[in-house]
């Protein structure tokens, strides 16, 4: 499974900085993802929905470490890209999970 395409719409927010959605092999799109700007820098949140109860419940997320690692840094950087280069991408952990490419991601034009 790879990330073929990603969209991002930047918000003007202290916290909040973003809303992405992203397509996986041309076929499967995710909205409603968030970069957020945390006390330890940027992070992406995946789409949740409130509960009866008040708490947030993920309502798709990645099943383990590696997929989460290289869909975060596909976020970012094409979030980085995008806004102008903040901070360059970390190195550790940004190769795709086995048996995927890095695909060519396409952003919109301002």
């Amino acid at each position: 499974m790879e990330i073929t395409d990603v969209k991002v719409i930047p918000v003007d927010d202290e916290k909040l900085k973003a809303f992405v959605s992203i397509v996986f092999d041309q076929c499967f799109v995710v909205t409603d993802i968030k970069i957020i700007h945390g006390p330890k820098g940027l992070f992406v949140s995946m789409p949740s929905k409130k509960r009866k109860d008040g708490t947030f419940k993920d309502i798709a997320h990645p099943l383990n470490n590696q997929m989460r690692q290289y869909l975060e840094d596909k976020v970012l950087s094409v979030y980085r890209q995008q806004v102008g280069g903040a901070a360059p991408a970390p190195e550790a952990g940004g190769a795709a999970p086995a048996g995927t490419e890095q695909p060519s991601t396409t952003t919109p034009q301002s």
